[in-house]
Parts: C-alpha cells; structure tokens; sequence
C-alpha cells in the first residue's frame, strides 16, 4: 500500500552539496539518501515529496558534513500481508515465476500460480496440465501478498494466485466470459422451464 510519510530527521548534508542554497541542499541529501531504500517501518521510498521546516545547520566536530533539524514528506510503498497487487511476470523459473510490483519483486511458488498441477515447458513457460493455460514473461497478473519477510538486504514477498479473482489478466478476462454464457444459458432454461409450467396448466 502507497503511504505519505510525514518525517522527522536530522539530515546529514554532505559537503559536497555545499555552496547550494539550503532547500536544495537538504533535496539533493534527502534523495541519495532515502529514495530506493528499505526499512522495515517506512517500507520502500518511492520519492521525497515536499521539504518543509529546516533548522540551522549544526557542525559536530570530526565530521565535516552539516546536519540539519528538517521536516519532509517522502512517498513509501509498504507491502502489507493479503494486500491485491497487480504486477508482470519479470522472470520464469523451475520452482515459480518472480512478478516485478513496481517497488519491488515478490515470487509465486509454482504451486500458487494457478489450480492445477504446474509445470516447466520446454518454452520456458509454466504450463497448467489439465487447463492448459500458461504463465511467461511480461505477462499481467494479479496476485495478493501471503507471506512477508524482512530479513537480509532485502525483503522477500510470497504471493499467491490460487484464489477465485486472482491469475494472469487474460485467464480472469476468459472466466468472466464463461460465466456470462453460463449465467446467459441457465436464465435461458429457467425461461424455458417456466412457459413449460404455464402452457401445462389447464383451466378448470
């Protein structure tokens, strides 16, 4: 889920951003410093926003850098367990596929993909044995988060597909066809049925 963060920090300025006015400074700081990075509370920064109130900068001795008291608005994508997220499959592998988020990537076991037993083709595709359906790369899909895990550099995302409404974008467009003729088809016998009803009826 997308956030705007209000924060808080004493910004490190690093000499060479010396010389620039103060506002831009702090930006240029606030960018190398936070945007693309990671943590556990803000999730992923998208993008530092706005920079509001700045306080004088403070010099601490053996460190040339300046550190200013400043208040600003960053962008954050934090993950969030169950969350629908939409994403193209950036790479296939034997045990799954790695779908890219946008912030992020998140990995489907090849169990999750879809309700079917799975496996690698020969294309380099993962192939559904009875529904013949399949998953490459580029394709669209969406899938909900069910396992979160912030250890190590970076943080590992499970997803799955195995749910009604989740999958590739073309299967979910192909089962909502299915379901119009076959809603299109029992109205039609409901119909049929009850004119049979009307037209069995005699008068007394």
């Amino acid at each position: 889920m997308f956030y705007l963060m209000d924060v808080e920090d004493h910004v490190r300025v690093e000499p060479k951003h010396f010389g620039l006015p103060t506002k831009e400074a702090i930006e240029n700081q606030l960018n190398e410093s936070y945007v693309n990075s990671i943590d556990k509370e803000l999730g992923f920064v998208i993008s530092v926003v706005s920079i509001g109130d700045m306080e004088e900068g403070v010099i601490i001795p053996g460190d040339g850098a300046v550190f200013h008291k400043s208040q600003f608005k960053l962008l954050t994508w934090k993950p969030e367990l169950h969350e629908l997220i939409y994403g193209t499959i950036a790479e296939i592998a034997n045990f799954g596929a790695f779908i890219d988020m946008g912030a992020t990537q998140g990995m489907i076991h090849i169990s999750q993909t879809m309700e079917d037993f799975v496996s690698l083709n020969k294309a380099g595709t993962l192939s559904g044995k009875s529904s013949k359906r399949t998953l490459a790369k580029k394709d669209t899909c969406l899938a909900r988060i069910v396992a979160i895990s912030f250890k190590g550099d970076s943080p590992k995302i499970g997803l799955t597909m195995r749910q009604p409404g989740l999958g590739k974008l073309q299967w979910l467009d192909e089962d909502k066809k299915k379901m119009e003729v076959a809603s299109k088809a029992a109205a039609k016998r409901a119909e049929k049925s009850e004119k049979g009803k009307s037209g069995g009826k005699r008068e007394k």
